[in-house]
């Protein structure tokens, strides 16, 4: 009995996943299966890397990103641009004779997840020595205060003469 529940367990965790974001929504991926996400500019075959990789599970640790995990990247084939399903959309005023019925299909590609990746050695070898005592560059742009510009608008004076 006890050999089928932990067959159970490890049936019930995938083994890698990421949860990526794109097109302005999150998505739970896991390699070698097909999601259909907004539709991206890409052509039938090629391969597309996404680098909003906001959580990675390699199957024995969790690694979660603040807000993005550094060097992790998931790797994507793009199979085909699909539509979604109709969806109906009626409005009706009552009392009013006012109906209005549209259709909405949304524009869709399919992507196969082909690797999830954490990133290379080179890279960790990078942070190893950043650590040790060397200094460490920011890639982030630096801050630019401005002052605020007077939204009023002043007024003609008129001369006397």
């Amino acid at each position: 009995m006890a050999k089928k529940t932990e067959a159970s367990n490890a049936e019930a965790q995938p083994s890698a996943y990421a949860i990526v974001e794109t097109s302005g929504q999150q998505f739970w991926l896991q390699k070698d299966r097909y999601y259909d996400i907004d539709r991206l500019k890409a052509n039938v075959d090629e391969t597309l890397t996404l680098e909003n990789v906001l959580l990675v599970n390699d199957g024995e640790k969790t690694t979660l990103g603040k807000p993005y995990v550094k060097g992790a990247s998931v790797e994507l084939k793009v199979l085909a641009h699909r539509r979604g399903p109709k969806l109906i959309v009626y409005k009706m005023r009552p009392k009013k004779k006012t109906r209005r019925k549209n259709g909405h299909r949304q524009e869709l590609t399919r992507v196969m997840v082909k690797e999830i990746s954490m990133g290379s050695k080179s890279t960790s070898s990078q942070t190893k020595t950043s650590s040790s005592g060397t200094k460490k560059t920011s890639t982030a742009a630096p801050k630019t205060t401005s002052a605020k510009k007077s939204t009023a608008a002043k007024a003609p004076t008129k001369s006397s003469s």
